[in-house]
């Protein structure tokens, strides 16, 4: 397994992505990579973006959301292998929910899924205020089944965080598996390329502490997430024709990678409620009938990720996403040069209806803070879950890069498993439905 970032046996970065209660994500981190992007394109609104850059991925150092996808997302895919029905039991085998027993949970997983119980400061104030206006309290957000969707409401949002340690897949799988002779590790080492000879992915080309190497493999598997994946495509000579002849690649597979991507636009709004110290970043959310997911954050940012400060300007939020957005962006190659990072538009104000919806979102924030609180102007955010850069599909589909088995059409012995290969954002954050992807890909891979 080859990853850029550290390897978690750095006391350093092991405190960084155990710390379930922040979220490792400043100037200063080791473990995450920033990206630039474009939000939207009048007004250009630019912001950077954060991907995790350590074993383990951004499971490893994300705020501990773990709701599944929705049934209606699975099915609705349409593609041999992923119906809600084949997923359930992946989904179950990954987790030990404490909360909840049944057909629809795991038991023996190695992730812990708990909710919180009592709420304290804004997310109390938030259930309060919803529940008043009238939501239905939902009891578990992971508690869809075929025929029986999850109702709009509020809810406690499904944590892998457990006593305050994140456990994402990383930790979960590949941490217990690390003195198992036949697995080795290379951290702080930059794959650059996959190496293709007569339409078989053969190896990687990839830099490390001691300098350039080719490492060889009957079977290569791509886990970079939705940016790093697409990057690393394009760079090896699949892609667009377009995109890779600007930048002087040949072309080996011409296939629609980057060029439509999923992200859920985020308004934020800042509230004046208590802060809620100690305790992770998101307890609860509100889901509508139209598809908002409005997030109370337990803390002001620059709280979430340095810990308390004193900045009185520093209020907890709302956010205000939407789950299944119409606008979709793209991904492109800057340069041939492996280091220099792709350019990402995410293209957010290309759907007017998306805007509206936002808009409205913003209005129930409003109502939600109720007459006494003081909540400033909603400004443009991402909930960053880009996924759908290299997106599965059946045959025949122009939109397709992966098979259903997330094989690379046209290149064998290749496949991509992550964020990525989603052919449409899933309703819910995608946290949980990567590591049942996870979990369900190597069955095929195998």
């Amino acid at each position: 397994m080859v990853e850029s970032g550290p390897a978690p046996s750095d006391p350093r970065v092991r405190a960084q992505i155990t710390d379930g209660l922040r979220l490792p994500i400043g100037a200063a981190s080791s473990v995450v990579a920033h990206f630039n992007t474009t939000l939207t394109d009048e007004p250009i609104r630019r912001t950077q973006i954060t991907r995790g850059a350590v074993v383990g991925g951004s499971g490893a150092i994300n705020g501990g959301y773990f709701c599944r996808g929705l049934p209606d997302d699975f099915d609705g895919w349409g593609l041999p292998g992923w119906a809600w029905a084949d997923v359930l039991e992946h989904f179950r085998a990954i987790e030990t929910d404490v909360d909840f027993t049944g057909p629809l949970h795991g038991s023996d997983g190695p992730i812990l899924v708990r909710r919180v119980s009592e709420f304290d400061g804004c997310t109390a104030s938030f259930v309060q205020s919803a529940t008043d206006m009238g939501h239905r309290w939902v009891d578990d957000l992971n508690g869809a089944d075929a025929g029986r969707p999850c109702p709009p409401g509020v809810g406690a949002v499904p944590l892998n965080i457990n006593g305050g340690t994140r456990v994402g897949p990383g930790g979960a799988y590949l941490q217990p598996a690390m003195e198992r002779s036949n697995l080795t590790v290379l951290a702080n080492t930059r794959v650059r390329r996959v190496s293709i000879v007569n339409g078989r992915a053969r190896g990687v080309e990839c830099v490390g502490r001691n300098g350039a190497d080719e490492l060889t493999a009957d079977r290569i598997v791509l886990s970079a997430g939705a940016i790093g994946s697409a990057h690393l495509l394009m760079l090896s000579g699949i892609g667009p024709e377009d995109v890779l002849a600007a930048a002087g690649i040949p072309l080996i597979a011409a296939l629609p990678v980057g060029t439509s991507f999923s992200d859920h636009p985020e308004w934020v709004v800042s509230i004046d409620w208590s802060p809620t110290h100690g305790l992770p970043p998101l307890e609860a959310v509100l889901t509508t009938p139209h598809g908002l997911e409005i997030r109370a954050y337990t803390a002001g940012f620059d709280a979430l990720v340095h810990g308390p400060g004193d900045d009185p300007a520093d209020h907890p939020h709302l956010g205000v996403a939407l789950m299944q957005p119409q606008s979709r962006g793209r991904i492109r190659l800057a340069s041939a040069d492996p280091t220099v990072p792709p350019i990402i538009e995410h293209r957010y104000d290309s759907a007017p209806a998306d805007v509206e919806l936002l808009r409205a979102g913003a209005d129930l924030a409003r109502e939600l803070a109720g007459p006494i609180a003081r909540v400033g102007p909603p400004s443009w955010s991402t909930s960053q879950h880009l996924a759908g850069t290299a997106p599965m599909g059946a045959d025949g589909d122009p939109a397709a890069v992966l098979d259903p088995h997330c094989r690379v059409r046209g290149v064998d012995s290749l496949w991509v498993v992550d964020g990525s290969i989603l052919p449409s954002i899933t309703s819910r954050g995608p946290h949980a439905t990567i590591a049942m992807i996870g979990h369900r890909a190597a069955e095929f891979v195998a």
